[in-house]
């Protein structure tokens, strides 16, 4: 069977291994995701160590305390799980959790063109702070620097993964 080749840019972080439980092989993973319970029902994951990715059976998983442990395929010792800390356990796309309409990843919105629909283009969306009452999307522009936008309704007024465009409304003194 012919390996598959992994692109890193197209694969999604869901966890990060951050040490060893018992001596079965067993990782203990910090979820990076917004659904850990996906942990419970993962098959498969790709394990990305050392540059590469390599898709890896799920053997066993669990909550514990802050931690999920994972048995992985391929890996039975606590000697062989110690080589993979700090290894990332990734998804492919077609794997996320569906969201509700209006909502996105943030994977997917950074890299918009972000348009006022007064002032046309106004750059690109780089960064998304998170800062508990709403996130705020970091535009970077060439003619008025770093904009920032509070992502509420009525500052952005559409988006377009297609066309990898987002139109807003610029409120007074956002920029």
């Amino acid at each position: 069977m012919k390996r598959k080749e992994f692109i890193e840019e197209d694969l999604i972080n869901i966890g990060k291994i951050v040490g060893t439980y018992g001596y079965q092989g067993m990782v203990r993973v910090v979820p990076l995701t917004d659904f850990p319970q996906r942990f419970k029902q993962l098959k498969r994951v790709i394990l990305w160590h050392q540059g590469m990715g390599k898709e890896v059976a799920v053997e066993a998983s669990r909550p514990y305390k802050a931690v999920h442990l994972l048995k992985l395929e391929g890996i039975d010792s606590r000697e062989e799980a110690q080589l993979y800390q700090n290894a990332l356990l990734k998804i492919e796309e077609s794997e996320l959790y569906p969201l509700p309409e209006g909502y996105y990843y943030h994977f997917q919105l950074q890299g918009l063109s972000v348009y006022d629909e007064e002032k046309g283009l106004l750059g690109e969306l780089t960064d998304i702070l998170e800062t508990g009452a709403n996130d705020v999307y970091v535009v970077k522009s060439r003619e008025y620097g770093e904009i920032l936008l509070p992502a509420i309704k009525e500052v952005i007024l559409d988006i377009d993964l297609e066309e990898k465009k987002m139109l807003v409304k610029l409120l007074p003194g956002l920029i």
